[in-house]
């Protein structure tokens, strides 16, 4: 966030240091589209910008969840419930859920790859219902949140090792 914040400050330090382009035209007469910007480049020329990359992401979307709160908690070796760190992730989900009353969510729940296919699809359902009994339990309404059960099939981090593990033992919060 703060390195977001520094980047937004040279930016706008750059744009006011250099209000015309090479060929001596005021950037205020150059007409753009309505989601980009002009402003001067590193050499003295004109660059364009999509405005979207500096604004950040839409508020309510994946994006802004995964950027402002995190969409994922992690679970131990052959277990669903929750760390306290886990806990803080989602309390932090249910206050971004209750600014957005229309969204709705589906947790994915993954494991690693250890264990039958069969095991491990119970497992992650396990997981992805933890996750959405706690967001229920912080007051959101349980037809907002979905549930989904991955098991071992789409691991986030590939490996057989324990950092690769512990990476895939994880529920995921997907904005729908």
């Amino acid at each position: 966030m703060v390195f977001r914040s520094f980047m937004m400050m040279a930016l706008l330090v750059s744009v006011a240091a250099c209000s015309s382009t090479k060929d001596g035209t005021d950037v205020g007469d150059i007409r753009v589209e309505e989601r980009q910007d002009i402003t001067a480049g590193p050499l003295g020329g004109t660059e364009v910008y999509d405005r979207s990359l500096l604004d950040g992401p839409a508020p309510g979307s994946q994006q802004d969840l995964v950027v402002n709160v995190g969409d994922r908690v992690f679970f131990g070796y052959d277990r669903y419930d929750l760390t306290p760190e886990a806990q803080g992730t989602l309390e932090l989900q249910a206050e971004w859920m209750r600014r957005y009353p229309a969204v709705t969510l589906t947790v994915e729940g993954h494991c690693d790859e250890r264990g039958t296919r069969e095991y491990n699809l119970a497992l992650g359902e396990r997981r992805a219902n933890a996750v959405k009994s706690y967001l229920v339990a912080l007051g959101i309404d349980p037809m907002r949140v979905g549930t989904l059960s991955f098991g071992k099939e789409r691991p986030a981090v590939l490996g057989s090792n324990p950092a690769a593990w512990s990476q895939n033992r994880r529920g995921v919060t997907l904005v729908d």
